[in-house]
């Protein structure tokens, strides 16, 4: 458990807080690049670290981050008009470019220069990976972007989505390292994983579904945390879901090579609320349309949203439209959908008094399943304590080591999953396993008949 000091520095990442400005440090995803889809189009609202923006991509298809209220006397600009490579206040038509800087002011005399001296707070971006990024932190420190594999990719390798969650963004990337409850939380009666897409392309499913405590083996890296969560798959063999977490809020899911990659990222909206953006991407070709089809409907996203919102037609608010029949005889949760399944043990833990959205962490009672939260925790504290000293994170001079596949394998019980997983992490190698091979090998090491 933590104590409420520490759950308060890890939680809090408004602007001028110990944990803000850690954040602030690194290029963030603030909004998809298609919800910007023309020149002089919508300006949208943008919510992030508890900072209110509004992002618009101007004449030139520039994409601008900048305050969302005027200058002049704090009119919402939302309303505003986007035309000649500017965003208009409608209340008195102060103009604001992309870097912030007011370039008319019709109701100041001809001769006036006091525009020149008037800007919006306003952020740096980048159009990558289908997303649009921003900087936050102070303008002289700006870092290179991570080196992620996906923002050198097409969009045609790409799938984006994006979910509102209701809850801190740490109690959201907790989960995504949570290896055992995978195999409990999402799964029937019957053993198997909840999503029929995900069963039907995963040839580990049995070994996975079986084997509900994982141990659980950690390595630093120059990015954050690896972690090898080993499963018993029978017949000298083991299940290796290898999940990396990239500092600050950037974790990689294990998947069979060959096929699509999960990137899931976590951003603060405020402190009790945050954003999910989920990449999933082919490192070496593009999507096919039956992936694209499939990635759009499966329940495994849970792409299903409100309308004109982010938020899903499960919610806190419908209990997630759990199924007590469906509970009872078939699936472990009663929940259609993986995301729902999550966001439901997760949006509403245990809370701080007075503040729903954020777990009370004085009240846990962790255990070695939970040594992967227990080090990103201390990671982000020591990260966070070190800047408030002077000391920036390693990881932004080294943008590079942002570049690792996270494989699910099956290895022999005597190698190390870092030797077997290596050609997968950071080679070129992303093809499916030979399990065929492997299973007769470890039984001719054993001396037994080939396995079925």
């Amino acid at each position: 458990m933590l104590s409420a000091a520490d759950n308060e520095l890890l939680t809090r990442t408004g602007p001028g807080t110990v944990m803000g400005r850690l954040l602030r440090c690194y290029w963030l995803p603030v909004l998809m690049a298609s919800e910007l889809p023309e020149p002089d189009g919508e300006p949208v609202r943008v919510r992030i670290m508890n900072e209110d923006l509004l992002a618009f991509r101007d004449t030139r298809g520039r994409v601008g981050l900048v305050d969302a209220y005027c200058a002049h006397r704090g009119a919402p600009v939302f309303f505003g008009r986007n035309e000649e490579c500017g965003l208009r206040c409608v209340y008195h038509g102060w103009k604001y470019d992309v870097d912030g800087r007011c370039v008319e002011m019709p109701n100041e005399p001809p001769d006036s220069t006091f525009k020149d001296r008037v800007r919006l707070t306003a952020y740096p971006t980048v159009e990558r990976g289908g997303l649009v990024w921003a900087y936050l932190g102070p303008p002289d420190e700006r870092p290179a972007l991570p080196g992620l594999e996906l923002l050198e990719l097409p969009d045609s390798h790409l799938h984006v989505d994006k979910h509102h969650v209701e809850s801190n963004f740490m109690q959201a990337l907790e989960g995504d390292h949570d290896s055992s409850h995978a195999s409990i939380l999402h799964s029937t009666l019957e053993n198997s994983i909840t999503d029929e897409w995900l069963a039907a392309r995963s040839r580990f499913n049995r070994a996975h579904m079986a084997d509900k405590a994982p141990r659980l083996f950690i390595v630093d890296t120059d990015y954050g945390l690896m972690t090898g969560a080993r499963r018993n798959a029978g017949d000298g063999l083991f299940l290796w879901r290898i999940v990396s977490w990239l500092r600050p809020c950037f974790s990689l899911i294990a998947v069979e090579p060959g096929n699509p990659i999960t990137l899931n990222i976590r951003i603060p909206i405020d402190d009790e609320n945050s954003w999910f953006f989920r990449i999933q991407y082919h490192p070496t070709r593009p999507l096919t349309e039956s992936e694209r089809s499939a990635l759009a409907s499966s329940s495994t996203l849970n792409s299903q949203h409100i309308a004109g919102t982010f938020r899903s037609v499960e919610n806190l608010d419908n209990d997630y439209l759990i199924d007590r029949e469906l509970q009872r005889r078939s699936t472990y949760s009663g929940i259609r959908s993986i995301p729902a399944q999550d966001r439901a043990v997760t949006e509403r833990m245990a809370p701080e008094p007075g503040h729903p959205g954020i777990v009370d962490r004085t009240r846990e009672r962790l255990s070695s399943a939970d040594a992967t939260i227990i080090r990103i925790r201390r990671s982000l504290l020591r990260a966070a304590r070190d800047l408030d000293n002077g000391i920036a994170p390693a990881e932004l001079a080294t943008p590079a080591s942002y570049w690792v596949r996270a494989p699910a394998l099956v290895l022999p019980d005597e190698m190390a999953f870092e030797t077997g997983a290596a050609p997968y992490l950071h080679g070129s190698l992303w093809e499916p396993q030979d399990l065929d091979a492997i299973a007769a090998a470890a039984s001719a090491r054993a001396g037994g008949a080939p396995a079925p």
